[in-house]
Formats: structure tokens, sequence, C-alpha cells
């Protein structure tokens, strides 16, 4: 019995240094930023775009790359993944405005040339600070809000609280916790987790056309989160399922296409 006991005490001690670890680090699992490295638009291949440094709120210099809107056309506001980089996606970026389509991309805090350290409340300062820089350059009506994967909750938390023309959720979820709760499920996520992002509580918010794209492999987000999300949106309201797509490859299975459309007119 007394052996017994002492692993019980092991495996307890064990559970509980296991779930420290896991409190103390969340935001480096949530946030794993890939460069902090700054990198202009024209070093980076994308001289169309100029870049921007933003001053959010508590003070943090955040960055956005701006390709102005041909006049008339609309300007995508874009939200990346928590991998992401400005500088890696400009395969992307060139590709939606290469009909006069402009775009507002950020760099989050803490990520390549952005300063601060991310946090849920931290992205959305951010976010915040790049709409403003939007706003005043476009009518509401012409900006479509465009949110990939971790930036999905960030882009509904903007669409819920601003008026935009559009929304388009990337590979979304309902909340990072039910996310993390999905992979972690003998770990009390729900009561540790400090940045959630509840999508699930926000969407109902949004009024304007929305369209989802996900794919049916997705790895990292499965896209039951997606559908969901779907479920608790308002019309009108688009559900893109891509057979086989997974969370970084959907331009492969049409993605930039089916979003392009519905940039340019589609109303879900």
């Amino acid at each position: 019995m007394t052996f017994l006991k002492w692993i019980a005490i092991v495996l307890g001690a064990g559970y509980l240094a296991g779930l420290a670890l896991l409190y103390v680090k969340q935001r480096d699992m949530l946030f794993p930023i890939p460069t902090t490295e700054r990198k202009a638009p024209a070093a980076a291949g994308f001289p169309e775009a100029e870049e921007h440094i933003l001053t959010a709120s508590d003070g943090e210099k955040v960055i956005v790359w701006h390709v102005p809107a041909k006049p008339g056309r609309p300007m995508v506001l874009f939200f990346p993944g928590n991998g992401d980089f400005l500088a890696g996606r400009v395969s992307r970026f060139k590709d939606i405005v290469a009909d006069g389509t402009g775009l507002v991309a950020l760099s989050y805090r803490g990520y390549a040339g952005s300063t601060g350290a991310p946090s849920e409340q931290g992205l959305l300062r951010d976010a915040a600070a790049a709409y403003a820089f939007a706003t005043k350059r476009y009518d509401t009506r012409r900006i479509v809000v465009w949110g990939f994967s971790l930036g999905t909750g960030v882009a509904v938390a903007v669409a819920a609280e601003h008026p935009v023309g559009k929304l388009i959720l990337e590979a979304p979820y309902t909340s990072t916790v039910d996310v993390a709760a999905s992979l972690f499920r003998f770990v009390p996520v729900r009561l540790l987790m400090r940045d959630q992002f509840r999508s699930d509580e926000r969407i109902a918010r949004v009024t304007v056309p929305l369209l989802i794209m996900h794919g049916t492999n997705d790895p990292a987000i499965s896209i039951g989160f997606g559908e969901r999300l779907f479920a608790l949106a308002r019309e009108p309201k688009k559900l893109v399922r891509f057979s086989g797509g997974g969370h970084e490859n959907l331009d492969n299975f049409g993605a930039l296409e089916t979003a392009c459309e519905f940039i340019n007119g589609g109303k879900g």
C-alpha cells in the first residue's frame, strides 16, 4: 500500500507539474512567432505595398502593409494566422491585389518587426489600429475583413464591433479554448487558458455577408469547428468545404478564386 501510495503521489505531482508548465508556456504555444525580423515589402518581393507603423492604444508599434485600392475597388483587411509573417504571404497578397483590390495586412505585436508580446487583448488592440488606418482611407462598405486560422478570431471581433462590408473566415474555430480542449483532453484548459478568442459568442453580432472556407482534412482546426461557427452565424452566409483540403493549402483547392468571387459581388 505504501508503494502504491508513493506511485500515486509521484503521478499526481507529475500531472500538476505538467499543468503548471502548460499554463506558463501557453502563449508560446498559441503564438509560435516564426520570426521577429522586420522586412520591407520591396525586400520581400512586394514593391506594390507600402509599409506603415501604427500605434496601438497601449502604445505598441505594429506594422501594416498597404496596397491602395484602385478607384471603386474593395479593400481587404487581412489578419494572418499564428504562424504567419507578412513576407511569407507575398504570393497570396499579390493574387489578392492583382485585379485592383486593395490590401491592409497586419503584423501582430511581437511578429516580424512589431513591438510587444502577443495576447488576445493585444491582438485586438492591434486590429483596432489597423481598422482605424483602413477607415481613414476607405468607406467601411468597401472593407472586406479576411481572417485566416487564429486570425479568424480577430476578424470576427472586428466585424462584430465595427461596420465593414463583408467577412471571410478561412479555417475558423468556435474558440481557441475549444480547439485546445480537443487536443488536451486530460487537461482543464477551460480553467487555465487565458486567450480564448470566443468567436462563438461574437459571431451573432456580425450582420454583413459571411463566407467561411474550410478544408475537410484540416489537421490543425477540424472542419467541425468551422461548421459549428457557421451554424451560429446570421444570414447571409455561405460555407465552402474543400474536399481533401488541409490547413495551409486551400489555395490549391480554389480558395482564392472562391474568396475573390465573394469579394467582387457574391453575398453567400
